[in-house]
């Protein structure tokens, strides 16, 4: 039989459950501040700061699980108030040398005391700012002052560079990976530092659950969240898990945050009445409503970077590749409807099978040409990283021009050693897939970065340019974007569109994306002469 008790969720909420009952259904309904009705009577969700008129309201006959109590245990034995900001500040000691030498720049100083002025708060400067290192001496202002912990959630690849920054400013920090996140604070207090916070865009999300159970720790001292791209696809909907993480008050009602600015709607899907909240609108009064919570700082503007000039590079095929590529779409497709027959693939996702291996073909029939422009550059013994979504074509490119690969499939320790050579002059073409080589290390040697294709959101496109555009460049980034067909032509649009979107919200222009309409693109690619086959294939 179903118990009735209050435990915690994963998210860090008080969940009420118990068999149905339409008197404690009513006694619940009268809570404030309000709960949430589970679906298929499940129970009901509160914030933590309900759980006073819970136990009021509900009397000792609802068991109290382990780990709410330890939460009102320290609830009740709170930690003492924090100094105001004022205070923290004074005892700053900003002018500090670093072990190796650096000093802090002015930028990273005052971004620092912004952090330091707000208990939670979302710092976004571009990549190649130090994120890092500002948001150290802020969790260094705070335990100069105050007894506490500082934790740090960073993906796993980017934990070298974190010890290392920390290491420079002589403080303490418990590194944790996106991979598993800690259920706990530190009772003594804790600063909490989010990089990537891109990783927690989805409220489905294990991590994201994990992360808001963290912001709503009762040890939590400080919470800020490290992202250069915190509406990382153009979508309202990827930024709310932050807002609420940070206790914004635009998250108090999520349907009504994505009715007006996720262009949220009820639709029908196979008889199912589905929520869809993947649209965008008045982004100009949500960057308005954000603005005291995001700190946004463009590196040109700050650092004076040599500028980030994007080309554009089309390829065409003859006759005879034509006659190739076709044949290489049509296996592809054809191996698709087989794992369909056997239940390894989803029978209506062939538009996604097409347009993907599209993507990967057209990788591989540029090589020629991409294979050309490196011998060139290598002749003048300019520095490049060439990045791509896909390994095979990096592999084929390898076996042609040479250079070291940068993916996934490699242990940290040999991605960093690549890096490290290149930096140094030992290797002038690394070849780095977007998840392994766009995030984390500093390629600023190259003066070229080839994009052999587009992945599909700005931040990634920006993550990997940003790798080599930087401190410490001395010229200007040259960006070569390939194109072959339909494909390529169909992202970048895409691209382009999210770009405009997240200009719009952040308030500021980073580079140029020529904007086009996705269904101007489409009318336009379907319309060419590539082949008749080809041409039904691309209009699914």
């Amino acid at each position: 039989m179903p118990s009735c008790d209050l435990d915690l969720t994963s998210a860090g909420l008080v969940k009420v459950s118990f068999p149905f009952d339409a008197v404690t259904e009513a006694q619940l309904r009268s809570i404030r501040p309000r709960g949430r009705r589970l679906a298929q009577g499940k129970g009901w969700t509160f914030p933590i700061s309900a759980v006073g008129k819970l136990q009021e309201s509900l009397g000792n006959r609802f068991l109290i699980r382990d780990d709410l109590a330890q939460w009102l245990a320290w609830r009740e034995d709170s930690l003492p108030e924090l100094p105001s900001p004022r205070e923290l500040l004074a005892n700053a000691d900003f002018e500090v040398v670093l072990s190796d030498g650096r000093r802090p720049l002015k930028h990273q100083l005052l971004g620092a005391r912004w952090l330091v002025s707000r208990r939670a708060g979302i710092l976004a400067d571009d990549m190649g700012l130090g994120k890092t290192l500002t948001a150290l001496l802020a969790a260094r202002v705070v335990v100069r002052s105050v007894k506490a912990k500082v934790m740090v959630i960073a993906p796993v690849g980017l934990h070298p560079h974190w010890r290392k920054e920390a290491r420079s400013l002589g403080i303490h920090i418990d590194l944790q990976s996106w991979f598993r996140l800690p259920m706990d604070l530190h009772p003594s207090g804790t600063v909490l530092i989010v990089d990537e916070a891109h990783f927690a865009q989805s409220l489905d999300a294990k991590r994201t659950q994990c992360l808001l159970r963290l912001a709503r720790h009762p040890r939590l001292r400080f919470m800020w969240m490290l992202t250069g791209t915190p509406m990382k696809n153009g979508r309202p909907s990827q930024l709310y898990p932050l807002l609420l993480a940070m206790g914004h008050p635009l998250s108090s009602d999520q349907r009504a945050f994505e009715q007006k600015f996720c262009q949220g709607y009820w639709q029908d899907i196979q008889g199912r009445r589905v929520w869809n909240s993947s649209g965008a609108s008045h982004l100009s009064e949500l960057s308005r409503l954000i603005r005291p919570f995001i700190l946004y700082r463009s590196k040109q503007k700050l650092l004076g970077l040599p500028p980030k000039i994007r080309e554009e590079h089309s390829v065409a095929l003859n006759s005879k590749e034509l006659l190739g590529f076709d044949h290489r779409l049509q296996l592809a497709i054809d191996d698709y409807h087989h794992r369909v027959e056997q239940g390894l693939a989803c029978s209506n996702a062939e538009a996604l099978a097409v347009l993907t291996a599209l993507r990967q073909i057209s990788a591989e029939f540029k090589l020629p040409a991409v294979s050309q422009l490196i011998k060139k550059l290598n002749e003048e013994k300019k520095p490049v990283v060439l990045f791509s979504s896909f390994v095979k074509p990096l592999q084929l490119i390898q076996s042609a021009v040479g250079g070291e690969l940068l993916t996934g499939q490699q242990k940290l320790q040999e991605r960093e050693d690549v890096v490290s050579r290149f930096q140094v002059g030992e290797v002038n073409l690394i070849l780095a897939t977007y998840g392994a080589g766009g995030l984390g290390y500093s390629l600023h040697r190259a003066r070229h970065v080839i994009l052999l294709e587009r992945p599909w959101t700005p931040g990634d496109v920006e993550q990997a340019e940003d790798r080599c555009h930087r401190l410490g460049m001395d010229g200007p980034l040259i960006s070569h974007w390939f194109q072959l067909g339909f494909a390529d032509q169909l992202v970048d649009a895409i691209v382009a569109n999210k770009a405009e979107l997240i200009q719009l919200l952040m308030g500021v222009s980073r580079c140029v994306i020529k904007r086009q309409s996705i269904p101007a693109i489409l009318s336009k690619c379907l319309q060419k002469s590539f082949d008749v086959d080809f041409t039904r294939h691309m209009s699914i």
